[in-house]
């Protein structure tokens, strides 16, 4: 616990939360492929499968080339500034003090906390094939708010354990995850020729179908960006953050594609779209029987409870930076202690009223439209005004821009055909940051002047 002498400044987040060169290449890309390997391939791979059929293993390949495309501007602004401030420290450099940087931080900071709520309902999910119960529906996001109480409490604690354990689980995870893919293609009988998918109508998926698959894709390696948010963590950060992102995506490329692959050869579409929230489980039965999907259900559990109680404790730092940064207002609400636990009440609030009101495919798509707006925006910054002092290449820059502008054009074509609803609450909610966060630094301005 810090202590400070009554008229001391309070340490802001970034000096009692970070340690200058604690973080090794290895521990880092641990931590970049600990975010992404885990409850994500498990929620997403059912809905990447619905837009795209057959293909879809190679959806998740074109995603990581897309997201590496996206880790160019991070990588080279990190190379220069390395710093524990991460994407909003980006954001700052570019746009300065401003509704943009302030907004756009904001958005990132939601699509955490909305994953958390995939996650907790994906928790769900998974352990409901355990059991035998009527209305699966009502019960899903009940165990989803239970575990994100559980994990808050964890985190409120301030246990010691979690920091500790979160590599040993992230290991586990993914070793567990790998065993999964390569025991059920070795059950079904593995074969060159079944890495080409077996014909499909031209019409029974159209190009914009295939590109919002894309979407959701990304947002399983979104997580890279914690490597980012670590920078002034890393030792020697101007070589081993970039180094970091590109081995845990390579590593994350890998894994992805066998699983997608085991799944795709254990069940035909039409089975993996039914069981779309659990696919994984569903695709352990006919490969390994009832053993097989209690493993299966198993690896899920760790993944999603490391995996909320390590990104709720990652977002409330966050946001608690933000507001270090006063980039972002804060109230206390009558609540006592550090401003990263008032963080953690929020967070946790706002997850389980969306685990509660919005299923899976509703999270996913939400999180996905938030965290490509702000990767637009990060893109844009980096090539207007940090281009020739990062010394970033403006063409991988505009390209990484274009490419996330096409996927994200054609996710909401998808979503304003079938699922209006998703539109009209991430407009809402986006409407509300931008205009918030102006209002805010205006009034905070003002405050200043006099």
């Amino acid at each position: 616990m810090l202590k400070t002498r009554p008229n001391a400044k309070p340490q802001t987040v970034m000096e009692e939360s970070y340690k200058k060169g604690s973080l090794s290449l290895l521990g880092s890309i641990a931590l970049g492929t600990g975010v992404m390997i885990g409850a994500g391939i498990f929620a997403l791979l059912g809905q990447v499968a619905e837009l795209s059929g057959t293909w879809f293993p190679y959806i998740f390949v074109l995603g990581a080339l897309i997201s590496a495309f996206s880790a160019y501007s991070y990588i080279k602004v990190s190379n220069t500034y390395p710093s524990a401030g991460g994407i909003a420290m980006i954001l700052k450099k570019a746009y300065g003090k401003s509704t943009i940087t302030a907004s756009a931080s904001l958005l990132m900071a939601l699509s955490m906390v909305i994953n958390e709520s995939l996650v907790a309902r994906t928790f769900g999910s998974y352990t409901l094939q355990l059991f035998e119960v009527e209305n699966k529906e009502l019960w899903i996001p009940i165990l989803g708010v239970a575990l994100l109480v559980s994990a808050f409490l964890i985190n409120i604690s301030g246990n010691q354990l979690i920091g500790k354990s979160s590599q040993f689980m992230s290991f586990i995870k993914i070793i567990g995850i790998l065993i999964f893919a390569i025991g059920a293609l070795w059950a079904v009988g593995f074969s060159l020729e079944g890495l080409i998918p077996k014909a499909i109508k031209n019409t029974d998926y159209s190009a914009t179908s295939y590109i919002g698959a894309l979407a959701l894709s990304i947002l399983a390696y979104k997580g890279f960006t914690t490597i980012t948010n670590s920078g002034g963590e890393i030792t020697e950060p101007q070589k081993n953050v970039g180094l970091s992102i590109i081995i845990s995506l390579l590593i994350c490329t890998v894994v992805y594609f066998l699983v997608a692959f085991a799944v795709n050869s254990s069940l035909t579409i039409s089975e993996i779209i039914q069981a779309k929230d659990y696919s994984l489980a569903e695709a352990a039965r006919p490969a390994f029987g009832d053993f097989g999907l209690h493993f299966t259900v198993a690896i899920a559990i760790i993944a999603t409870i490391s995996g909320v109680i390590a990104s709720i404790f990652a977002v409330s730092r966050m946001t608690a930076m933000l507001t270090d940064m006063e980039l972002i207002p804060h109230s206390h609400l009558g609540m006592s202690g550090r401003i990263q636990k008032h963080m953690l009440v929020y967070v946790v609030f706002i997850a389980i009223i969306l685990t509660i009101f919005f299923d899976l495919s509703r999270i996913a798509s939400i999180g996905a439209i938030f965290y490509l707006v702000m990767d637009i925006i990060i893109h844009w910054g980096v090539y207007k005004y940090l281009r020739k002092e990062v010394k970033a290449n403006g063409t991988i820059v505009l390209t990484a821009m274009v490419l996330d502008f096409i996927v994200l054009a054609a996710f909401l074509w998808i979503k304003a055909s079938s699922d209006l609803l998703v539109l009209i609450v991430s407009a809402s909610v986006m409407l509300i940051v931008f205009a918030g966060e102006k209002w805010f630094l205006s009034r905070a301005d003002k405050s200043t002047q006099k």
